[in-house]
């Protein structure tokens, strides 16, 4: 369960773009925390929304998930390593029977024959069309879309949603949300205004309308002046570390030689990377090879694993994101290779904004992670694209395949340099999705998120107040700002860690620091603590050892409550602390459509760890052993494994924010990797 207290059951709101009159059988269920500003528009009675009631997690299955993950991930258990099958996921996280029978019975004595009414594969949705006039008689709500001009046949691209919305007391405990709601869908207009049921688009959200895709804001190289000096240097020479992190700088760094490219490796064993909107030129990366690993052959490219109409490579239309991540992997990991699970076709990942983040990722490794077909309609109910893809523009090549849902084997590791904030996407959407990532740990894959790249507050996208200060919660921008996905605590979050001007490879790394005139703010390491996670087991000790040595000089709140705080409070006391791990994040070379650079970013932190988990499993396997799963656990049991990161701060909304100290902090986590202590722990253990 998340944090946040429920909200208080009224019944009536004034001025939330709801309904008047609210029987006294009905709950609150969900609501905005401020109403939205776009939708003013009243969406017409009779359109059609694509409506989608995810039904929670089988009650017991989620009060022992934590206890079945830590019994095949905690290096003490006797089922270390003994990952489930994807069946024993499926069968014991199913909804039960009761919460089935009870939300179906509400809707059929709603008027809602059960012959509209879909249950998905994985026991956890329901799905139907109805009428705007239906589905507020059903919430107690009122429908609003953002459409600038009703008449307008060019302007198609809305959003639906209500402020907030009401259920059946005896409904709500067997609920986690329902779309469209406060969670709005993004619909085609023209099809918003049609009296009759049809195929409708969704697309996700334009970024410009507040999503928040914290795609790094560091990965695009930036230029230097002595291009012909740098790249005459000696690939091995360490000299310079502190202005450019080299392959060489790296292995210095964590104490790994540089692979054979001879070297037999599983065929097993492939590196996921996941991208979205951003795309690699095989030009670029090929001028990375002939500089730092001419080991490496021109040509060398990841296998591409497309979903959803994603694309790549993608010559002219390049983005560092995806180039920084291949040309950190391949160095530490080749002759291993690399998967990249790149994700949704160009319009809705990148012209769109892709607000519903990893969703359709998340299906096409878990096909019970995928929604339902109704009506003619399959795909996400959760502002992610439905298709086949008929909205793209004329200009654009629409996607006109299916939705994919479990057609691709997830790697043993992943890595995600991508993520939003806890505040852009309901909680319950998010823990919905940490679900997933926890199913995923059962059946042995890993999970390696960037922490993000604003310190303890966020991207100025302009939604929360307009202080001094960027992106941060409250009026007054104070509140500081977790990130997500990597909030989850079933992932492994890794922030970032610098060489400071003047210093080597051999002495300790500082968190990274990097202060220049941006709009966005100052690039920092992200850390903190959810407002929706509580501290999971296996991170009490740690965090409780930070309060004890290092305490923040800040006010605090409890259980994520920051709306409530009494005592000018900024940060949530009983949270999971962010981040769990680091690496060097800042200065590492590369080419951009042909302009050689610097960039960084914990987008560069996430592949480094990764990549050196990934080859953990390469020598576990040579051994007989299997995957890691779920690392967090051991790390956290093992930290003399990981180089303790003491120096530094994350500064953000007006603050210094927190402040690298001996042990866990939430600004480097436990630290940057000790590769031979690390591959020696993993390799000790079953």
């Amino acid at each position: 369960m998340h944090l946040i207290a429920l909200l208080e059951v009224v019944s009536a709101l004034v001025g939330t773009g709801m309904a008047a009159v609210v029987p006294s059988t009905h709950v609150l269920h969900e609501k905005r925390g401020r109403r939205h500003p776009g939708l003013t528009k009243r969406a017409p009675g009779d359109s059609i929304l694509p409506m989608r009631i995810g039904l929670k997690h089988n009650a017991e299955a989620l009060a022992k998930a934590e206890e079945w993950l830590m019994d095949v991930s905690h290096p003490s258990s006797p089922n270390f390593g003994k990952h489930w099958s994807q069946d024993q996921v499926i069968h014991s996280f199913r909804a039960s029977d009761a919460s089935v029978e009870a939300v179906t019975g509400w809707l059929v004595d709603a008027g809602i024959s059960s012959t509209r009414i879909t249950h998905s594969s994985n026991k956890l949705w329901l799905a139907f069309d109805a009428t705007v006039k239906e589905a507020e008689a059903l919430l107690k709500t009122e429908y609003y879309h953002d459409g600038e001009h009703d008449d307008d046949d060019d302007n198609d691209r809305v959003a639906v949603g209500s402020n907030a919305y009401y259920l059946p007391a005896h409904i709500q405990e067997h609920v986690d949300y329902v779309t469209p709601g406060v969670k709005s869908t993004t619909m085609d207009l023209k099809r918003l205004r049609r009296k009759r049921a049809a195929k409708r688009d969704v697309a996700k959200r334009d970024a410009t309308k507040g999503a928040s895709h914290r795609r790094s804001k560091n990965t695009l190289p930036r230029p230097i002046k002595n291009v012909e000096e740098v790249l005459s240097r000696d690939v091995d020479d360490l000299s310079n570390c502190d202005s450019i992190i080299t392959p060489a700088c790296l292995r210095a760094l964590y104490g790994y030689s540089a692979p054979s490219p001879h070297a037999k490796v599983s065929p097993k064993n492939s590196m996921g990377i996941f991208e979205e909107g951003d795309y690699y030129d095989q030009p670029d990366l090929d001028l990375f090879f002939n500089a730092y690993t001419p080991s490496i052959a021109n040509g060398t490219h990841p296998k591409l694993d497309s979903i959803d109409g994603g694309v790549a490579p993608l010559a002219g239309f390049v983005g560092g994101e995806s180039l920084l991540d291949f040309t950190i992997a391949y160095p530490i990991i080749f002759p291993q290779t690399i998967t990249l699970y790149q994700t949704d076709d160009e319009y809705y990942a990148y012209y769109t904004g892709s607000r519903g983040i990893f969703n359709t990722f998340l299906d096409a490794l878990d096909g019970s992670y995928c929604n339902y077909t109704a009506y003619g309609e399959t795909g996400d109910s959760r502002l992610d694209p439905q298709y086949p893809d008929k909205a793209s523009p004329a200009d654009e090549d629409p996607y006109l395949g299916k939705l994919q849902c479990g057609v691709y084997q997830p790697t043993n590791i992943i890595s995600i340099s991508y993520g939003v904030y806890e505040q852009d996407l309901p909680y319950s959407y998010q823990e919905r999705q940490c679900n997933e990532y926890l199913k995923l740990a059962l059946q042995g894959v890993t999970i390696v998120i960037a922490s993000g790249d604003t310190g303890v507050g966020g991207y100025n996208y302009g939604t929360y107040g307009d202080g001094s200060y960027y992106g941060c919660l409250g009026d007054d921008d104070a509140v500081f700002t977790p990130s997500e996905a990597c909030s989850c605590p079933w992932v492994t979050n890794v922030g970032a860690t610098e060489v400071f001007p003047g210093q080597t490879v051999f002495e300790p790394e500082s968190a990274v620091l990097v202060q220049e005139h941006r709009l966005d703010g100052n690039y920092s390491s992200s850390g903190g603590f959810s407002n929706i996670f509580p501290i999971p087991a296996y991170q009490q000790k740690a965090v409780q050892h930070f309060f004890d040595t290092a305490n923040p000089p800040y006010p605090y709140y409890y259980n994520g409550n920051w709306q409530n705080a009494t005592n000018g409070g900024i940060y949530n006391r009983n949270g999971h602390g962010i981040p769990d791990v680091s690496a060097n994040g800042w200065n590492y070379p590369g080419w951009y459509n042909g302009s050689f650079g610097t960039s960084g970013g914990t987008s560069m932190s996430a592949p480094i760890f990764a990549s050196l988990l990934n080859r953990i499993v390469e020598e576990r396997i040579k051994v007989g052993k299997g995957p890691l799963g779920f690392v967090n656990p051991t790390l956290y049991e093992n930290p003399q494994v990981l180089n303790d990161i003491t120096n530094g701060t994350n500064p953000g909304c007006g603050t210094n924010g927190f402040n690298a100290a001996k042990g866990w902090d939430p600004v480097t986590g436990l630290g940057t990797p000790n590769y031979p202590k690390m591959l020696e722990l993993w390799l000790s253990l079953p």
